[in-house]
């Protein structure tokens, strides 16, 4: 994180925030303010309840943020919905925005089990082009991490995702057995462009 060139105490947004707990390990580990944004209500109350020092809002990132012009030093979106326009407004002039976004194999044994195939797609150039008009990329990095899960750990893996619902796929769901699989995700660190709202 020292990478980042962070001030002292700053002002830090999870945008898809969830359970809270990354937020509250970037809080713990940078310090400054933390600010949770969630669409569902039920997350955000989770995560008050394990994270009461942190700020929580019920909000769809989709659309404006509710957060002052300039006002927060790092955005951070984890496998979750991304708005280029709004973070770049909310963002200082120094400030960063950090993007995971899945890899191409990630969860591919899992995907090769429920859906026949583990080719994923990589997502980082159209994530990239889709910020281009107001931030330039400073760096990109690979994360991953290999885990063998129980059956019923792979089914709430798949359960997680929106292919979890879709009934042609619970006989190839009720046949999950143990199995290892690889959690990988490829993270861009962004940086305000010269075009940034000022």
């Amino acid at each position: 994180m020292r990478a980042l060139a962070l001030p002292d105490a700053p002002v830090i947004v999870d945008l898809g925030s969830g359970t809270g707990a990354a937020l509250a390990a970037l809080v713990e580990t940078c310090g400054g303010i933390g600010v949770g944004i969630d669409v569902s209500a039920a997350a955000a109350l989770h995560a008050a309840r394990r994270h009461a020092d942190l700020t929580w809002v019920v909000a769809n990132a989709d659309r404006r943020l509710p957060l002052l012009d300039g006002s927060v030093d790092l955005v951070v979106s984890l496998h979750a919905r991304r708005n280029p326009t709004e973070c770049a407004r909310v963002l200082t002039r120094h400030g960063r925005l950090i993007l995971a976004l899945p890899a191409a194999d990630d969860l591919g044994a899992l995907r090769a089990q429920v859906l026949g195939a583990d080719s994923g797609r990589d997502r980082t150039e159209a994530a990239i082009a889709a910020h281009a008009p107001w931030f330039t990329l400073a760096a990109r990095h690979r994360v991953q991490d290999t885990r063998r899960l129980s059956r019923d750990e792979a089914v709430a893996m798949v359960e997680a995702t929106y292919r979890g619902g879709r009934a042609s796929r619970l006989a190839s769901i009720d046949a999950l057995v143990d199995m290892e699989v690889t959690l990988a995700s490829d993270v861009l660190v962004l940086t305000p462009g010269a075009d940034a709202p000022a």
